[in-house]
């Protein structure tokens, strides 16, 4: 599994999804804005599915947790484990090549917190540094999602179906590779229907969406070490750290 850092921003509400994302429905009333997106939270995602009345496709946005747990699951304490997917892997790997072929999705984010190692008279030190687009567009992070049946509660049980994902990640650029190893896959708004497309199925089809992905082109700024802890949580995370105050921001 390759990790990003489990952390990430997604303050939108959802009427601005639903326009960024040419949403045909949601099923998601409110979004509480989160400033540190962290694994098993519940978040909104993007798929598309075709109506089993009118066939005809169509965008929906949902919640989903995150960390996936695949449908052959018998409880759902790997999730945390699985919070991220590799994209060298990921059409291969038993957790998660049914959905590569089956359930792909966008995870929309605004930006997303990584934690550069920096040695320090001979101490390392993990400096915060939040990634986000030029002109803070919206990120869509390619993600697979699951449907697990809870096999402790009966059929038609509302509880029964839990919807979990995973965000796919591949090798940092020369560009970001300074501040980490790994960084999520960001697929571009020119290839989010191809991505979401439910008719793509076979691996070689799939693998040939994944390796389309261009490099992402992302802003690093560093940020407080108020992220480190996940009772956090407000626009003061992806403030810029003062230079002057770094001592007392990064103790």
């Amino acid at each position: 599994m390759g990790s990003m850092c489990g952390r990430y921003v997604m303050a939108r509400a959802v009427g601005d999804l639903v326009a960024e994302f040419d949403v045909n429905e949601s099923l998601v009333e409110t979004i509480e804005p989160s400033y540190n997106v962290a694994p098993t939270d519940p978040v909104p995602i993007v798929l598309d599915r075709r109506d089993k009345e009118t066939k005809e496709l169509s965008r929906k946005l949902v919640t989903a947790r995150w960390g996936l747990v695949p449908a052959w699951s018998k409880d759902t304490k790997g999730a945390a484990r699985l919070i991220n997917a590799r994209r060298e892997t990921v059409t291969e790997k038993p957790s998660f090549r049914k959905a590569a072929a089956q359930r792909r999705a966008l995870v929309p984010a605004d930006g997303y917190f990584e934690w550069q190692k920096e040695e320090v008279d001979g101490k390392v030190t993990k400096i915060p540094t939040y990634l986000h687009a030029p002109g803070d567009d919206v990120l869509a992070f390619a993600a697979l999602f699951e449907n697990w049946p809870d096999p402790t509660l009966p059929q038609g049980h509302p509880d029964r179906w839990l919807r979990t994902c995973t965000i796919i990640t591949g090798p940092a650029s020369d560009t970001l590779g300074y501040i980490h190893d790994r960084t999520p896959v960001i697929v571009p708004k020119d290839l989010w229907a191809n991505w979401l497309n439910p008719e793509i199925t076979s691996e070689d089809d799939v693998r040939s969406l994944i390796d389309s992905m261009p490099e992402p082109h992302l802003m690093p700024r560093v940020v407080s070490n108020l992220v480190n802890s996940v009772q956090n949580n407000g626009p003061e995370l992806i403030e810029p750290a003062e230079p002057n105050g770094r001592e007392s921001l990064f103790q």
